[in-house]
């Protein structure tokens, strides 16, 4: 089983100058960090995409490449590339090219995202969300397995007899993942595809997505793939620190980034009594000693049999130091329990 980190590069918000802090030194803290992951022995690094200014990336794969030239061994992943606004050829160049960086430990994880300002900024319509990333999807995976392209759609130009450059390691192959919020449509897409799935669970309680996960299995052997290459993964918020008082002061940070993103959805402020139902035992949210978290992926091993976990980890921004020390707790105290499930 895998162990992973994932970031959105949140930025936090100063009430006193009325700004976000600097992007540039978010980033530059980022490279530091998954340096640090792979040197204490983590397996992945998810990077996601948003284009909004309480985040500080809107490009993974430059933050990946940079990333790729510091580390040696933990895979690069996007999470999410948001698809439907992006271009297939380009989210495959682009991919292909950190995996020859790389030496082959590049990966992508396709979705649809869980904000919309991509679209208008990229010229789509919201009109043709569906749409939009099926075709794109199914044109992706053309150009992964087909050095040599003949394609048509409705909503892209056509492609015929075209080549796409360079190609990634592996006979071209880049691992391509189906991240997922939730909806059955797209688990069972998912696994008729064949697509290793990853689950953003964030909230309630993760039992509740065991129906769903369990219809990726039927859904993946009854479409006639190979059950032993079928791989599932969570990606859940996460935070590790053994000091009950950085554990309570977190709370603030991720209060702050709740509120900032449910103040444009209609969610009622985040109190702590939500907090800490997160961190129960059935509760969503990978929050507390790395005896707490560590117990909490065995668990999710147990429920759903996942070959992977993502701790999304940089939710509200937390400090550079208090970030460092999450992450060496991760590698070093829950990635041992982890390897001997």
């Amino acid at each position: 089983m895998e162990l992973g980190i994932g970031m959105f590069g949140d930025l936090a918000f100063d009430q006193a100058t009325g700004k976000y802090r600097d992007p540039g030194v978010k980033i530059r803290e980022i490279l530091e960090q998954v340096k640090f992951m792979d040197e204490v022995g983590i397996d992945v690094f998810a990077m996601g995409e948003h284009h909004r200014p309480d985040y500080a990336v809107s490009s993974p794969e430059i933050v990946l490449a940079a990333a790729a030239s510091i580390t040696k061994n933990i895979k690069l992943a996007s999470g999410v590339t948001v698809l439907s606004s992006s271009e297939p050829v380009k989210v495959y160049e682009d991919f292909a090219t950190l995996d020859l960086i790389s030496d082959g430990r590049a990966e992508i994880y396709v979705g649809r995202g869980s904000f919309i300002e991509s679209f208008p900024l990229y010229g789509y319509s919201l009109n043709d969300y569906e749409e939009l990333f099926e075709e794109k999807l199914g044109l992706l995976l053309k150009i992964n397995s087909e050095e040599n392209i003949t394609w048509s759609g409705r909503l892209r130009a056509p492609m015929k007899n075209q080549t796409v450059y360079p190609r990634a390691k592996n006979g071209g192959k880049l691992p391509i993942w189906r991240a997922v919020g939730g909806t059955p449509q797209s688990v069972q897409s998912a696994a008729e595809l064949g697509l290793p799935l990853i689950v953003a669970i964030i909230g309630g309680m993760p039992v509740q997505f065991r129906d769903l996960i369990e219809f990726y299995k039927q859904e993946y052997k009854k479409a006639g793939h190979d059950v032993n290459e079928m791989q599932i993964a969570v990606h859940s918020h996460t935070f590790v620190s053994n000091d009950p008082e950085v554990i309570d002061g977190y709370f603030h940070n991720y209060k702050s980034q709740m509120d900032r993103i449910g103040s444009s959805r209609g969610w009622a402020p985040y109190t702590k009594m939500q907090y800490e139902g997160g961190r129960s035992k059935n509760g969503a949210l990978f929050i507390g000693t790395a005896k707490e978290v560590a117990d909490k992926i065995a668990y999710m091993k147990e429920i759903f049999g996942i070959t992977r976990f993502i701790g999304h980890m940089d939710v509200g921004d937390p400090a550079h130091e208090i970030m460092m020390k999450s992450i060496e707790l991760f590698g070093k105290e829950v990635k041992p329990v982890i390897e001997h499930l």
